[in-house]
């Protein structure tokens, strides 16, 4: 199993609407390297972080699990979505998506500043200057050192 930190603005999807909705698309990745590990790595029942980012408090939001394996993008071929991409062919898809399901909130926020606080996350991508992937895989012992913050 691999393990996950999946960043989006609460503005656009949150936690909260994964809640609602219980499974959703994780659409528009256009970044390569994220393409690259949706389709090579990432695997139905891993298990991922539900991060808000560009936001007043990122941080570690929920939980949720991969509940499909990588398949097209279809925002990629609709002319009026947000995504879409004119050199995306349906025939031979550049760019890839799973379903995430909704398991549950953090009792508390883990804020990205609590994050970077500790010595033994310094690893992760997440608290990386520069970093600005928005999928990135996390440790098997990141995952459950950051479960043990919940409190």
């Amino acid at each position: 199993m691999n393990y996950w930190l999946m960043k989006n603005e609460p503005d656009d999807y949150s936690i909260d609407d994964l809640k609602r909705d219980k499974t959703e698309p994780w659409d528009g990745i256009r970044n390569y390297q994220v393409r690259n590990m949706i389709r090579d790595e990432m695997k139905k029942g891993d298990q991922a972080f539900f991060y808000h980012s560009n936001c007043d408090v990122p941080g570690i939001y929920g939980l949720m699990e991969i509940n499909s394996e990588a398949y097209p993008d279809h925002t990629a071929f609709d002319r009026k979505a947000k995504y879409y991409d004119p050199k995306s062919k349906k025939d031979n898809p550049t760019w890839l998506m799973v379903d995430v399901k909704y398991k549950r909130k953090l009792k508390n926020v883990i804020t990205l500043t609590e994050l970077k606080s500790y010595k033994e996350l310094s690893k992760m991508r997440v608290v990386q200057r520069g970093n600005r992937l928005s999928i990135t895989k996390i440790d098997k012992k990141d995952w459950n050192f950051i479960l043990k913050l919940e409190r």
